[in-house]
């Protein structure tokens, strides 16, 4: 039987060697003192989050592959945290100078790295080593916090070490939830990414440093106050010169990468977008980029919409549905025609929709189509909204004007998956013409996507377009951006329900500037001359595209 009238006295775990053990001298109750290490806990794991999604963010949208820049962002970060795991214990000695130090420094990478990031985009036409560079940077600096803190919060009141632990990762990961939520839903719509990492890096120091200068003001000499008093100030005022240079830098960085007539520049709650080119004279010198992609190039789109949309209206075409196209320009396309009844265009971002129908220039490109009462635009992912009931075999033509298939959030709107519900979407002897990125340079990826159609039980016909639309802003030196640089190519496919589709141009066709029926089937037989045979089609849980 267990004698239960003594009670057992619990012996605390004992420290490392060099570790300080003598309780710290607090101008607040224990109690209180370890809730404000908790509470500082949670604001850094938030601020420490929000610098990984920023990374992560603009790694994506400056370099593109999403998948890729997750990768690497996330995986360089965590082994950089152990290396500041590790380099910490020099650092037990002087726990809450050392945090200091840490936070002064993280405040400071973290705040300013989306600033660095797009000025080397900008102005070295390269960021992927800077990514690398501050995220392995930002690692260490997040991997030595907790092993301070759990030092700072034993000196506080001794407990056992497993429940001190437990304390500080259960603060850490809600921080974490709370920091992961606001990025995309407060810093990034409201602030932007380079003025919400530097607003973060403003909190995450003026929390770091007053836990010390106040809480633990004892454990500091008066040399080591005084000199992270003046970190701190130093920190807090780059900080802030570069939130208010920010709209400048912004204009600046734009110019290097878009060239000087940045008409247009907004962020919406899927994408950056700029429309480059005069406010007045030719359509033919607008540009539109869209997360820094060069999308529409009014100097020669007119190529590019002829060969995607003109194919496709051969046959019966009273209904059209066009997904993605937001600009208008395919959809001006199939207006042309005087039989077409109703198009439905679905566009994701409703920000190109409303650029297309106010910006004078542009509207002017897309021959002021949303004006016209036979066009419809649905706001709506192009996946979800062909699963549901409005779709199912309602259209005689679908085109899907899209982003490349090897950009990674696209990689769905190219898969069998999406292929068969396009197919579902089509009356019989329906047609479905696909871009399907460029062929010259690409010709994996664009066979890829003919063998995901042909796997989806559509039966095609490739072919291509010529013109100098390159798919990417060119950065420094605009080579890829401007009307003299060398003719790219565009991949298309036509597609058919229930046959192989004829690709020709009708004689009531009209006003094709850049197609005969003849330069079809040129383009056809030179596009089969660079079939890659034996490809597997691309699915959602296995996408093909790179």
């Amino acid at each position: 039987m267990i004698d239960r009238s003594v009670p057992r006295r619990v012996l605390p775990a004992p420290e490392p060697r060099g570790v300080a053990t003598l309780q710290a001298a607090l101008p607040v109750r224990p109690r209180t003192g370890r809730l404000l290490v908790l509470a500082t806990v949670f604001v850094c794991a938030a601020c420490g989050l929000v610098y990984e999604l920023e990374l992560l963010a603009l790694g994506s949208y400056l370099i593109g592959d999403s998948v890729t820049q997750a990768s690497v962002v996330l995986s360089v970060m965590v082994f950089a945290m152990g290396v500041g795991s590790l380099l910490a214990k020099r650092l037990r000695r002087r726990p809450a100078f050392g945090f200091a130090v840490i936070e002064a420094g993280l405040a400071l990478l973290g705040g300013l790295s989306a600033m660095a990031l797009y000025a080397s985009f900008a102005w070295l036409g390269e960021s992927r080593p800077a990514l690398v560079a501050f995220s392995f940077a930002i690692g260490v600096l997040i991997g030595a916090e907790i092993p301070l803190l759990m030092v700072l919060i034993q000196r506080i009141r001794r407990q056992d070490a497993g429940g001190a632990v437990a304390d500080l990762f259960a603060a850490d990961y809600v921080g974490a939830l709370v920091g992961g939520l606001a990025f995309p839903f407060l810093l990034l719509p409201v602030l932007g990414q380079l003025t919400g990492a530097m607003l973060t890096g403003t909190v995450n120091a003026v929390v770091g440093s007053g836990l010390v200068l106040w809480l633990f003001r004892r454990d500091l000499s008066r040399r080591s106050r005084w000199l992270l008093i003046a970190a701190n100030v130093t920190v807090l005022a780059v900080l802030a010169c570069a939130t208010v240079l920010a709209d400048d830098f912004e204009r600046v960085a734009r110019r290097a990468v878009y060239g000087a007539e940045v008409r247009v520049a907004q962020q919406t709650g899927v994408q950056e977008l700029v429309l480059t080119g005069p406010a007045t004279g030719s359509p033919r010198a607008l540009d539109l980029f869209l997360d820094g992609r060069l999308r529409v190039s009014g100097y020669d789109e007119y190529r590019y919409h002829e060969a995607l949309v003109h194919p496709a209206m051969t046959g019966p075409h009273t209904r059209v549905l066009v997904l993605g196209g937001g600009d208008g320009l395919a959809a001006r396309e199939v207006l042309r025609y005087r039989d077409v009844a109703s198009v439905t265009v679905v566009e994701l971002d409703p920000g190109v929709v409303r650029l297309a129908r106010t910006d004078p220039m542009l509207s002017a490109l897309n021959g002021r189509a949303y004006e016209d009462p036979r066009l419809g635009v649905v706001t709506q992912d192009a996946f979800r909204w062909l699963r549901g009931p409005a779709a199912r075999d309602r259209y005689d033509v679908i085109v899907s004007d899209l982003p490349d298939p090897g950009i990674t959030p696209s990689t769905k709107l190219y898969s069998q998956e999406f292929y068969g519900l396009a197919a579902r979407a089509l009356r019989p002897g329906g047609r479905l013409a696909v871009h399907a990125g460029p062929l010259a340079t690409r010709p994996r990826t664009y066979w890829t996507v003919e063998a995901t159609l042909r796997a989806a039980g559509l039966r095609t016909a490739p072919y291509s377009a010529g013109g100098r639309l390159s798919g990417f802003a060119a950065g420094p030196d605009r080579s890829l951006g401007t009307a003299d640089a060398p003719p790219q190519d565009w991949g298309l496919v036509l597609a058919g329900r229930d046959q192989v589709p004829e690709l020709r141009v009708d004689r009531d066709t009209p006003w094709p500037r850049s197609l005969s029926t003849q330069s079809l089937r040129d383009a056809a037989r030179d596009a089969e001359r660079t079939r890659v045979a034996g490809l597997p089609p691309s699915t959602l849980p296995h996408p093909r595209y790179s």
